[in-house]
């Protein structure tokens, strides 16, 4: 009889093993994965765009996850180094009015980044960057137009989830936000729409956040995040730490 429970004792020890290794399956996957390392790249805009203090906010905002780790460049010229292929993400958040010193360097940097595997990702008016520069629509999947009416006026709007099982925007369902409601964004290719926003101008809708392909590589792009404002909306810090993951191809 003594056995018999020994035995008893033994298979009932196995069994609440195997239990807490299978609940526990998913944390021992996700602390051997390596952090996804972000670059920000900042450090000019538009006047109006207070650069410093967006990227203040986004990086408060990506460093919030544990699964990615942040730097912080304030100077685009990096974007002509090779220090840019030391991360899985390159955060562009910046409009250039004049070409970079190393202007050739940093638009092959660019293109072989995405081509080979890395993420890019735009914020805000990053689409109006690199005007001179016509493949860029390629790797930024929209790009400002001069032509157009450039946004509705700085005012509280319901971003309207499109595509709620993306990875990107997972967790996240229609929010308010206080921001500029883009309405300026040009090109042709093939680009798909996570978020959009109806215009109270023209009563049209226009996409707040979107993603493409580009060779190996992944890109995402929203136009959110004017000022310090618009992160008062917590889903925009959880799109971007997702948008990071997805970027990256890391699981999430």
């Amino acid at each position: 009889m003594g056995k018999t429970f020994l035995l008893s004792a033994r298979t009932l020890l196995c069994l609440a093993t195997a239990i807490v290794c299978y609940l526990n399956c998913d944390f021992l996957f996700a602390a051997d994965v390596e952090p996804v390392r972000v670059l920000i790249v900042t450090g000019v805009d538009y006047p109006g765009h207070p650069w410093r203090t967006q990227a203040i906010e986004l990086r408060k905002a990506l460093q919030a996850s544990e699964h990615i780790d942040v730097r912080l460049a304030e100077d685009i010229e990096v974007l002509g180094t090779d220090l840019v292929f030391d991360y899985d993400v390159l955060f562009l958040n910046f409009k250039n009015y004049d070409p970079l010193k190393r202007e050739e360097a940093a638009r092959n940097n660019l293109t072989r980044f995405i081509r080979d595997g890395g993420g890019l990702m735009y914020f805000h008016f990053t689409g109006g960057a690199f005007e001179d520069w016509p493949e860029y629509r390629q790797i930024a999947g929209r790009v400002w137009n001069p032509a157009f009416r450039g946004h509705d006026p700085y005012q509280e709007f319901t971003v309207q989830i499109v595509q709620k099982e993306h990875p990107a925007m997972q967790g996240i369902s229609d929010f308010r936000i206080t921001d500029e409601l883009y309405t300026c964004l040009d090109g042709q290719r093939e680009i798909e729409v996570l978020a959009e926003a109806k215009s109270s101008v023209d009563g049209k809708m226009y996409p707040m956040a979107f993603v493409f392909t580009q060779g190996k590589g992944r890109g995402f792009h929203t136009v959110l995040g004017h000022d310090a404002k618009a992160f008062e909306a917590p889903e925009l810090t959880t799109m971007l730490q997702n948008a990071a993951l997805w970027c990256a191809g890391q699981p999430q």
